[in-house]
C-alpha cells in the first residue's frame, strides 16, 4: 500500500516509529514532513500528506500532530479526503466499516506509542463494510462540491 506520512514538530517522533513499522512491513512511504522536533505549522505538512490521498498518489494518508485535531481539520478541506481522528483501536475500525476512512490522524500528546501502533494496524487492515454505510460515504463526498 501507498502511504503518506506527515506531522508537525509534537507527532514527529510518532510519525518516525509509524513510518519504520509500516516501511518493515513492505508499505511505500511518502514522508512529507517535518523532519525533525523543530518547531513547525502543522498545516504545511497536513496538506502534502492529505493532496497526495487527494489526488490520488497515495492509497492512504496518516497525520500526526500534538492532539490530532489539528491535522484533522486540515485534512478533511481537501477533495475526497475522509480524515477520522481515531484514540482508540475500536474507532480506528469503525472509521473503517462505516465511513470508510483514508485518512488517519493521531495525536501524539495523548496516545502512547504502543496503542498508536496497534490503531495503524487496525486501520490499514480493516475493510469498508460498504452496504448501507456506502450511501453515506456518498453523501459525504456530495459535499465536496458545496
Amino acid at each position: 500500500m501507498k502511504i503518506s506520512l506527515a506531522s508537525d514538530h509534537a507527532g514527529f517522533r510518532l510519525k518516525e516509529s509509524i513510518k519504520k513499522r509500516l516501511s518493515a512491513s513492505g508499505h511505500e512511504i511518502t514522508d512529507r514532513g517535518c523532519f525533525d522536533e523543530t518547531s513547525s505549522d502543522y498545516p504545511d505538512f497536513g496538506s502534502l500528506a492529505a493532496r497526495d490521498l487527494s489526488e490520488g498518489r497515495v492509497d492512504r494518508s496518516i497525520l500526526v500532530c500534538g492532539s490530532g485535531i489539528g491535522m484533522s481539520m486540515v485534512a478533511n478541506k481537501f477533495k475526497g479526503v475522509r480524515a477520522a481522528l481515531c484514540a482508540s483501536t475500536a474507532l480506528a475500525e469503525m472509521s473503517r466499516l462505516h465511513n470508510d476512512a483514508n485518512a488517519l490522524c493521531l495525536g501524539a500528546r495523548f496516545t502512547e506509542p504502543d496503542l498508536a501502533e496497534q490503531i495503524v494496524d487496525v486501520w490499514l487492515k480493516t475493510p469498508f463494510e460498504g452496504g448501507r454505510h456506502q450511501r453515506r460515504v456518498e453523501k459525504i463526498g456530495k459535499l465536496d462540491e458545496c
